[in-house]
């Protein structure tokens, strides 16, 4: 099979076959009003519906457990109902969209909007502040703080498959659990976030419960049409353990997520960008993400997720490396990417990164959203 024949052939996930190999990798956007989802939202995802598979930005589970101001959620009937919209239109236009089932842990912050609203403490494994952190929405752009210990998971295990509940009820064909970035999966995985001593920590099998009963969970919901996305190498959001430790954990975890038959895994590799500095010292565990996990993934679909540009791509597909590749900030830029690729055109459109999110400055939210233009074919 050729690199361009590959990335262009149908794949099955779960119980759907995607037209192509690319999905659109979440990204926040921060344009839902109130966190519930617009039609700039709907337009911006129809516009991408040529994607083998949308994958939503990353939506919340819960009002307690967010970190930006206007990301959607999806926790009760009105979010159903706005989301309804959007599955609908992508539907129409062809595409498959799964929900990004997200909760931030100990990244959110006491006074933001919805945390306060919520009424709840900013929720962690454990008694440990995330070092940096800045929230646009809180006066002074203060940092992380110290979280309070969440008392019971079991209770998280229930938010996700309710907001799984939810996102079947909106339409979407499935939903990936976002377990990278150092948000509340992430947390729990990592040594340095998790010093429980209960059932949730200490051993890898407990640091890794809170992820694969959370899975099981909403595959109840969904079947296969479940997926994950990790981030072994951490870096962000002040997570990341010692190499033999993080080879260990991670092998583990890849491991028995197979085993359950969900329906993909998703790596994020190494990235540069993602990796901040305290005290002149790197946070990531830098190693080969790829090569590293990709032979644990046997039963599953392996989808590679990291700047992988187009050329790369076909190699990664091609070789049978991976099965997927996601991309991110290449799509906010390129509605028609997929398009572009399978023609050979360039990927010239600048993305604007001042409109990447949006701030309560921001005047008009179709800028830097929806108004990226196709190429000429």
């Amino acid at each position: 099979m050729s690199a361009s024949q590959a990335l262009f052939t149908p794949i099955r996930i779960g119980d759907k076959t995607l037209k192509n190999r690319y999905t659109m990798s979440a990204l926040t956007r921060n344009r839902a009003e109130n966190t519930y989802p617009t039609h700039l939202i709907k337009e911006h995802y129809v516009q991408r519906a040529n994607v083998g598979l949308i994958v939503t930005e990353g939506t919340l589970i819960t009002r307690q457990g967010t970190e930006w101001p206007h990301a959607p959620g999806i926790w009760d009937s009105q979010h159903v109902h706005a989301w309804k919209q959007v599955t609908d239109a992508v539907h129409e236009a062809g595409g498959l969209i799964y929900s990004q089932l997200w909760h931030t842990g100990r990244t959110s912050h006491p006074e933001a909007a919805q945390q306060k609203i919520s009424e709840k403490p900013v929720y962690g494994p454990s008694a440990i502040a995330a070092r940096g952190g800045k929230f646009r929405e809180v006066a002074g752009e203060p940092g992380y703080v110290t979280p309070t210990p969440h008392p019971n998971p079991w209770e998280l295990v229930q938010q996700y498959k309710d907001a799984a509940i939810n996102a079947k009820k909106a339409g979407f064909d499935g939903v990936e659990l976002h377990s990278a970035n150092g948000y509340i999966l992430n947390q729990f995985i990592d040594s340095t976030s998790n010093k429980r001593t209960d059932e949730w920590g200490g051993s890898i099998e407990n640091r890794c419960r809170l992820v694969l009963e959370v899975a099981k969970a909403c595959m109840e919901v969904f079947g296969s049409n479940v997926g994950i996305k990790l981030s072994p190498c951490g870096g962000y959001n002040d997570v990341g353990m010692p190499l033999q430790e993080t080879i260990e954990t991670f092998s583990y975890l890849i491991t028995e997520l197979d085993k359950l038959n969900i329906g993909y895994i998703c790596l994020l590799r190494y990235l540069p960008f993602m990796d901040p500095a305290f005290d002149g010292v790197n946070r990531a565990t830098q190693h080969d993400v790829f090569a590293t996990y990709r032979p644990f993934i046997k039963n599953t679909k392996a989808m590679f997720n990291g700047a992988i540009k187009p050329e790369e791509a076909e190699e990664l597909v091609a070789s049978g490396k991976a099965d997927l590749i996601a991309v991110g900030l290449g799509f906010i830029s390129h509605p028609d990417y997929v398009e572009r690729v399978r023609h050979g055109k360039p990927l010239d459109n600048q993305i604007s990164m001042a409109h990447l999110q949006v701030t309560e400055k921001t005047k008009d939210w179709s800028v830097g959203y929806n108004d990226y233009p196709n190429a000429v074919y």
